[in-house]
């Protein structure tokens, strides 16, 4: 009886051993990824962005400018928002009059559809709101009804023309 007790205490041991060295891989890889890796900084009105050393990254240049997320960051050029990577190169041009950043893979727009990495729609601009793509679902309205739509623009909560 001792014996196996000291089985499943090794066991248990093992066990919270191997989730805390996952914990600390994850949040190491976290800490990579994480969207602080360049701060924004204003120069003479404009936006760009240094490292953590100090050193300017991508000059200033931008009239508007939010963190870096998924690898992108939005900026504003005029009266227009764009999407540029961690060298500074335009990966999607400005031409949306509001976005967000982003999260799960795409990005809010204004006009209520969702963009990828490269641009293109993933949720067509047919709602009157979308609440961005979270757990791979996203929460989208047209007047005071919603319905959840997946990654595809299935409807999960039903027909097409069903919304709560």
């Amino acid at each position: 009886m001792e014996r196996r007790f000291s089985l499943i205490k090794r066991y248990y041991v093992f066990l919270i051993l191997l989730l805390i060295s996952t914990g600390v891989f994850a949040c190491q890889r976290e800490a990579r990824d994480k969207p602080d890796n360049l701060s924004l900084i204003v120069k003479n009105g404009k936006y760009g962005y240094i490292d953590r050393t100090g050193k300017i990254v991508i000059t200033s240049q931008f009239d508007g400018a939010w963190q870096f997320s998924g690898g992108l960051a939005l900026v504003k050029v005029g009266d227009k928002w764009g999407y540029i990577d961690r060298s500074g190169k335009m990966v999607i041009k400005p031409q949306f009059d509001a976005a967000e950043s982003f999260f799960e893979g795409s990005a809010k727009l204004k006009i209520g559809g969702c963009i990828d990495k490269v641009g293109r729609m993933v949720i067509n601009a047919q709602f009157d709101d979308v609440e961005g793509v979270t757990s791979g679902l996203a929460r989208v309205s047209i007047g005071d009804k919603f319905n959840y739509i997946d990654k595809e623009g299935q409807y999960v909560l039903g027909p097409t023309n069903q919304f709560k």
